[in-house]
């Protein structure tokens, strides 16, 4: 079977970007998580992991490493889990496949090495910049969160795209941290969705 693997950062993010893909894929997933997620940990990776656990999966497609996350860690030792299991993994942005016609690529632990390390140096750097932004902001005046004397509805606030997500990981029994984490909220968030429900 082959697989397609996408990731976008936020439930916000529609991953619309990945629909220039034309090739055929067998099964794709869509986890809408941080990267700074486990793999193990994504609801979409969960079920990708089962298959490739029932030797259901031959390839595994992404766009590019930072797909399977931003945590050089965590990356490599995905890699080196599907590696294990024979996964032949595709990263179209460099053109680079692990294991090519069946046969282990030599260069591929080495650039996959370098790349998740970038990938993961590239969201260090994001996080610093929009630090930097915020308190630029608020230095000239400018005010974090919701205007003063404004209030949301109730109801308008659990149909947002991520209070539904954070109601279906509660109705499954998901702890409060754990639903933070897959749906990229603060705890507050979940603890404000769990008290209006």
């Amino acid at each position: 079977m082959r697989v397609k693997y996408n990731r976008v950062s936020t439930i916000n993010q529609s991953g619309n970007r990945f629909t220039n893909d034309t090739e055929k894929y067998d099964l794709t997933l869509l986890d809408k998580v941080s990267g700074n997620i486990c793999f193990k940990e994504r609801p979409q990776s969960l079920q990708l992991i089962r298959l490739i656990e029932a030797g259901e999966v031959t390839e595994l497609v992404v766009e590019e490493f930072s797909r399977l996350g931003r945590n050089t860690g965590d990356v490599i030792n995905t890699l080196d889990w599907l590696e294990e299991r024979g996964i032949n993994i595709i990263v179209r942005n460099v053109g680079l496949q692990s294991r090519p016609n069946g046969i282990k690529n030599p260069i591929w632990k080495m650039v996959s090495s370098i790349m998740s390390s970038l990938y993961e140096m590239e969201l260090e750097n994001i996080k610093e910049r929009t630090a930097v932004g915020r308190l630029v902001y608020l230095q000239k005046g400018g005010i974090l969160g919701r205007p003063y004397g404004t209030k949301e509805r109730t109801r308008d606030f659990l149909n947002k795209r991520y209070s539904r997500e954070v109601i279906k990981y509660l109705e499954r029994g998901f702890t409060v941290r754990e639903i933070a984490k897959v749906v990229g909220v603060s705890t507050r968030t979940v603890m404000k969705v769990k008290s209006l429900i």
